[in-house]
């Protein structure tokens, strides 16, 4: 063969391992396509790309920011801040909540107090940077479910995709050899799948299946109670009142707007909108452990009360006990505190009646300890002056009295009650039309009364016991002791929507959580030996161990109909064997490595 020969020779062979170079190419090109589309779509998650380093413009860095807001982890990000945000409402007292205990604070803590106030932490709630973070959520969510939402219902408008080229390729696999009918294996597939709920699709000899659509059902609808979540806590933020009152044994309440001790309302509320109802306070009964490492934990708390719905209702008796409000109309009347009321009879220096009546102790301590105010505001002293008097109290339930303490209570029940009052006279300060504080004395124009040691006056009295003020200033009897209850009375629109979309976040992060994402492919075809090839694949978008488990047991349902050839070691049907490998869109999947034959 002549030089020119030999170079076409060689030139035609590199020609003919290029084209087949190509045609292999090719072939991987396809499978890699047919892979990428059998696991497209396993996922609504939108695409979070960074725009590009120069040239992008406003409008570029504006539909940036967009993206950022409205991904998940923005979304995650934001409902943290959001809980966080939420302690200091929970730590320090808000105004409209408990404005006795927010006036307390500023009085102990002015210098504090003014920071607050500037940062607004007594109106955590409505201030400005709670909103903010409130609203950028809100648009959050909806900017995230929105085009998830477009994008699962075409998912599931969708048939499933067609086998990949390779199946061999997919995370699990498994093949065999038989001698039954490719239609009648693809028949068989169809079923078994159809009966384990897969939506099913056939085309190209084989049989394409997808499940667990759930997933992304539940993850919607977690994110969608959260909105709804969200708007129900907006509306009854704005549409809500509350309000506390504090009634002594015997004594009632209306639902009228100067019935309550504090009272606050939402931007859009109007108080005629109050419901009309009352209700009587006829008994409290509380229990307490009596001994034991449990001593004085309380056991009962019930108060039985008569309340009438309307100014023309009729009168029923119910009892309301911690959380298990009373609900009469919209409103809700929970018990949120109780304590005792010293009933306690003033006669003046003309030896008239001044006073009568129970006064409520507030209470310090687990076990009853409570101190309180009794102001006599119309009172004639010794020579029928006009005065006023005030008396700063301790109540104990059970006294007891040690180095340590003091005079205390040692047990919250009424086993050995007494009352230590310390008397004032002056002017309490009640007629300049100021608000005051009715559980502390203003001391500025009060003088206490002295003895002849120059010390204030104290006394101690048990029920019954009386106590005679000096230079014929009158007497103070303290007669028993009645009970009193606090009650809550909050009328909040939308708190069912609340619930139930607690309750579906639930539901929904409980199925993302637990249903996985998964797609099956069955192929039967002739092989040139006249026999059926069998094989069977799967892919999930997430690792898990059921992957494999389930395509077992589909080889055995299938093994059952089409049997495997008994033609050598290879020829039983190849089980699914556990292994990692990376799964075509990039994530990983659990799957099994088949046994595979040439």
């Amino acid at each position: 063969m002549s030089d020119i020969d030999t170079s076409r020779a060689d030139e035609t062979a590199t020609g003919t391992a290029v084209g087949d170079a190509a045609r292999h190419a090719d072939r991987g090109i396809a499978g890699d396509a047919d892979e990428r589309a059998a696991a497209a779509q396993l996922s609504t998650t939108p695409s979070e790309d960074a725009p590009a380093a120069a040239g992008i413009g406003v409008l570029g860095w504006l539909r940036w920011f967009w993206r950022q807001l409205t991904s998940m982890r923005v979304a995650l990000l934001l409902l943290l801040l959001l809980a966080l945000a939420a302690v200091p409402g929970s730590v320090i007292p808000q105004n409209g909540v408990d404005q006795l205990q927010v006036d307390l604070f500023k009085e102990d803590n002015p210098g504090l107090s003014a920071v607050y106030e500037k940062l607004q932490l007594f109106d955590v709630f409505s201030s400005v940077w709670f909103s903010a973070i409130y609203l950028l959520l809100f648009v959050s969510l909806i900017g995230c479910i929105v085009p998830r939402s477009w994008q699962f219902v075409g998912q599931l408008r969708a048939r499933p995709p067609r086998a990949p080229h390779r199946l061999d390729r997919m995370p699990a696999y498994a093949t065999w050899r038989t001698d039954a009918e490719p239609e009648d294996v693809l028949a068989t597939a169809h079923r078994t799948l159809r009966s384990a709920r897969f939506r099913i699709a056939e085309g190209d000899g084989a049989v394409s299946a997808e499940k667990g659509y759930l997933r992304e059902a539940g993850n919607l609808l977690f994110h969608l109670s959260l909105i709804v979540m969200l708007v129900a806590f907006a509306v009854g933020q704005l549409w809500s009142v509350e309000g506390g009152k504090l009634i002594v044994k015997g004594d009632g309440f209306s639902n009228t707007l100067t019935q309550y001790d504090d009272i606050s309302a939402g931007g859009l509320y109007d108080f005629e909108d109050l419901d009309d109802f009352g209700f009587t306070l006829d008994e409290f009964h509380s229990t307490f452990e009596p001994s034991g490492p449990q001593k004085g934990t309380p056991r009962e708390f019930r108060a039985d009360v008569t309340y009438w719905d309307g100014a023309d209702g009729a009168e029923r008796q119910e009892s309301i006990e911690v959380n298990h409000p009373l609900e009469i109309g919209d409103s809700k009347v929970f018990l949120i505190g109780h304590g005792y009321a010293p009933v306690v009879t003033l006669t003046d220096g003309q030896g008239d009646l001044a006073y009568r009546g129970p006064v409520p102790f507030l209470p310090q301590d687990i076990n009853g300890t409570a101190t309180g105010v009794i102001k006599i505001p119309d009172y004639r002293d010794g020579e029928g002056e006009p005065e006023q008097l005030g008396f700063v109290g301790r109540f104990t339930p059970t006294y007891g009295l040690n180095a340590e303490l003091g005079p205390h209570s040692t047990f919250p029940a009424l086993n050995y009650p007494v009352l230590a009052l310390s008397a004032y006279h002056g002017d309490l300060g009640v007629d300049a039309g100021l608000p005051q504080n009715v559980y502390k004395l203003d001391q500025r124009k009060m003088e206490p009364f002295t003895g002849a040691d120059g010390d204030i006056l104290r006394k101690s009295l048990r029920p019954g016991e009386s106590w005679e003020l000096p230079d014929g200033a009158g007497t103070l009897t303290f007669e028993r002791v009645e009970r009193w209850a606090s009650f809550n009375i909050a009328q909040k629109p939308a708190s069912g929507w609340a619930l139930a979309g607690s309750l579906a976040a639930i539901a929904g992060l409980a199925g993302s959580l637990f249903i996985q994402r998964r797609r099956v492919w069955v192929r039967a075809r002739r092989d040139d030996a006249g026999h059926t090839v069998v094989e069977l694949a799967g892919l999930g978008r997430s690792e898990s161990a059921r992957l494999p488990e389930e395509l077992d047991r589909f080889v055995a349902t299938l093994t059952a109909e089409a049997a495997p050839l008994e033609d050598g070691p290879d020829a039983d049907a190849d089980p699914p064997a556990d292994r990692t490998d990376p799964s075509p869109d990039g994530g990983s999947a659990v799957g099994a490595d088949p046994r595979r034959r040439s």
